[in-house]
C-alpha cells in the first residue's frame, strides 16, 4: 500500500520567500496548506501547484490560528511546518519609533509564530520538521528597525527552547537566517535597495527543501545564508 505524500504548511506563501519555498516542497512532491491574509493571491499559487490548499489566516489572530488548526487535523499529519509570515515595518530610531509600528512587528513576527506552532504540535508526526524564518537580525541588530530586530532575536530564543522541547518527539527544528534577499519587504523601509545584487528567493527555498529532506536522524540547527562576499 503507498504511503500518504507528506504535507507542509506554509505561512506567508502569496509572495517573497514563502512563495518561493512553496513551489520548492511542491516540487518535491509535497501537498501543501498555503497561508497568508490575502486570499485571492493565495488562490492563484495554489491553481498551479499540484495539491496545494489556499487558506486565509491572520496569525496574530488566536480564532483565525484556531480554524488554519481544524484544517490541519482534518488530514491528521503535519510533516513540515514553515514559519515565514513576518514584516518588517517602516525605519524610524528608537526615540521616536511608534509604539502601534511596534506592536504591529512584535504581534506578527514573535506573538504569531507562536501561535501557530503550539497550534500545530499536535499534529507534527515523528521526523517532522518546523522552520521559523529568523533573517540575520536575529544576530545582527540594524539601526532603526528595533521592532524587527527585537522581534527577530526573540525568535531566536524561541526556536532553540522549541528544539530542546521537541527533541523527545524526534520533531526537528531548523532556524533559517537569510541575509539580504529579493523580496518585497525592502518596500517597509528601504525602497532603494539594491535588490539585483541580493539572494534570490529560490536560491533559499533550494537550502529549505534540502534541509527538511535531511534523513530523521540529522538536523541543520541554523540554515546561515548570504550574498556571495562583496554583493551587497
Amino acid at each position: 500500500m503507498p504511503s500518504r505524500p507528506k504535507l507542509a504548511l506554509v505561512t506567508g506563501a502569496s509572495r517573497g520567500l514563502g512563495l518561493a519555498i512553496a513551489e520548492a516542497l511542491s516540487a518535491q512532491g509535497f501537498h501543501l496548506i498555503l497561508t497568508a491574509r490575502s486570499l485571492p493571491a493565495l488562490q492563484r499559487l495554489a491553481a498551479r501547484l499540484p495539491n496545494a490548499t489556499a487558506h486565509a489566516c491572520d496569525i496574530r489572530d488566536p480564532e483565525s490560528v484556531a480554524t488554519l488548526a481544524t484544517l490541519v487535523r482534518r488530514r491528521r499529519r503535519l510533516h513540515v511546518l514553515i514559519n515565514n509570515a513576518g514584516i518588517a515595518g517602516p525605519s524610524a530610531p528608537i526615540a521616536t519609533l511608534d509604539f502601534d509600528t511596534w506592536r504591529q512587528v512584535i504581534d506578527t513576527n514573535l506573538h504569531g509564530t507562536f501561535l501557530i506552532t503550539q497550534a500545530m504540535l499536535p499534529y507534527l508526526a515523528k521526523g517532522s520538521v518546523i522552520v521559523n524564518n529568523l533573517s540575520i537580525a536575529a544576530r545582527t541588530a540594524f539601526p532603526g528597525m528595533a521592532a524587527y530586530n527585537a522581534s527577530k532575536r526573540g525568535l531566536l530564543a524561541f526556536t532553540e527552547t522549541l528544539r530542546e522541547e521537541l527533541r523527545p518527539r524526534a520533531v526537528r527544528v531548523v532556524a533559517l537566517l537569510p541575509g539580504a534577499a529579493d523580496t518585497a519587504i525592502w518596500e517597509q523601509f528601504w525602497p532603494q535597495a539594491p535588490r539585483r545584487r541580493m539572494i534570490a528567493p529560490a536560491t533559499i527555498a533550494q537550502a529549505v527543501a534540502f534541509a527538511v529532506s535531511l534523513p530523521p536522524g540529522a538536523n541543520i540547527d541554523e540554515l546561515v545564508i548570504n550574498p556571495s562576499s562583496g554583493a551587497l
